[in-house]
């Protein structure tokens, strides 16, 4: 897996009065299309978590509301969250991870079946990379690379 500390947002580049299309990076999660709502809900926002903690950058500053309720920060740069097959799932994963420059954070799909974190980590542990299938995997990385992996891809 590709796990760049190098991809992210220098504090110069944080441009909230500007619209996402002009973000440097670009970031999409594509799920498995046939999986239930909850799981694909559920693969979708552990991703998520995964990629906000290790890419700087992507989370925009809190906001307050007209009574002084602070609502905290919100991805700026924008998310898509975009539906495939498990095929092209795996597909694009692989192609994410040779990637230079493309942060990856996947979810395979034997998480959805563990209740205690130490047996995810043995059962991937056990697997060989070709073999596991996935839930979701979030992408991060140059607007035109991550265009070219997940093309044609809609909306989950």
């Amino acid at each position: 897996m590709n796990v760049s500390s190098t991809v992210g947002f220098e504090s110069d580049e944080i441009r909230t009065d500007q619209p996402t299309r002009l973000a440097r990076l670009r970031w999409v999660i594509v799920v498995d299309q046939d999986l239930p709502p909850g799981p694909a809900a559920n693969a979708a926002v552990c991703v998520a978590a995964a990629t906000t903690s290790a890419v700087p950058g992507l989370i925009g500053p809190d906001a307050k509301d007209g009574a002084g309720v602070v609502h905290p920060g919100l991805p700026w740069a924008g998310c898509a969250v975009l539906g495939s097959s498990a095929e092209q799932l795996s597909a694009i994963r692989a192609k994410a991870a040779d990637a230079l420059g493309v942060f990856v954070a996947d979810m395979p799909a034997s998480a959805h079946t563990t209740r205690v974190y130490d047996e995810y980590l043995r059962r991937i542990g056990e697997t060989d990379t070709a073999d596991l299938t996935y839930s979701a995997v979030s992408l991060v990385g140059p607007r035109n690379r991550i265009d070219k992996l997940v093309h044609r891809l809609t909306l989950l």
